[in-house]
């Protein structure tokens, strides 16, 4: 079973944010961080974190050995867009719009083996324990 992250509504362009995806795309994740660490584009810290969610994800909440596991999707899609204006000449607004992106990451890799609960030992009361705590108790 894949595992997921979601980083939703980063604030970069998603064709900018799109090329260094492209970059860890299929990769395993130990060299995704490493690629990642070496490139010189802002969208590469927010990758990364998204890629770091995923790994953290998998690790905590599903069991995954971090060192096996491999980037099998990582897909950025548009969010929403806040359209502003600037002023112009002869007083006239010039429209723009603020892009932002959801970058979305899948892993997937090795579960660790489930060790199972150690049995608990039945203790069995010693009966002048109980007595003393019948006397006790009045």
């Amino acid at each position: 079973m894949a595992v997921k992250a979601v980083a939703k509504g980063v604030s970069l362009s998603p064709r900018k944010v799109a090329v260094v995806a492209a970059l860890v795309r299929g990769r395993s994740v130990e060299d995704a961080l490493t690629i990642l660490e070496h490139t010189p584009r802002r969208s590469a810290l927010a990758v990364k974190k998204a890629i770091m969610s995923a790994k953290a994800n998998a690790d905590h909440n599903h069991g995954y050995k971090p060192a096996t596991l491999q980037i099998t999707e990582i897909s950025v899609m548009p969010g929403p867009r806040l359209k502003r204006y600037k002023p112009a000449s002869r007083g006239r607004p010039m429209s723009f719009q603020k892009k932002s992106s959801h970058i979305r990451v899948v892993v997937d890799g090795e579960k660790r083996e489930v060790k199972k609960p150690a049995a608990k030992a039945k203790v069995e009361a010693k009966p002048e324990a109980e007595a003393a705590k019948t006397e006790e108790a009045k």
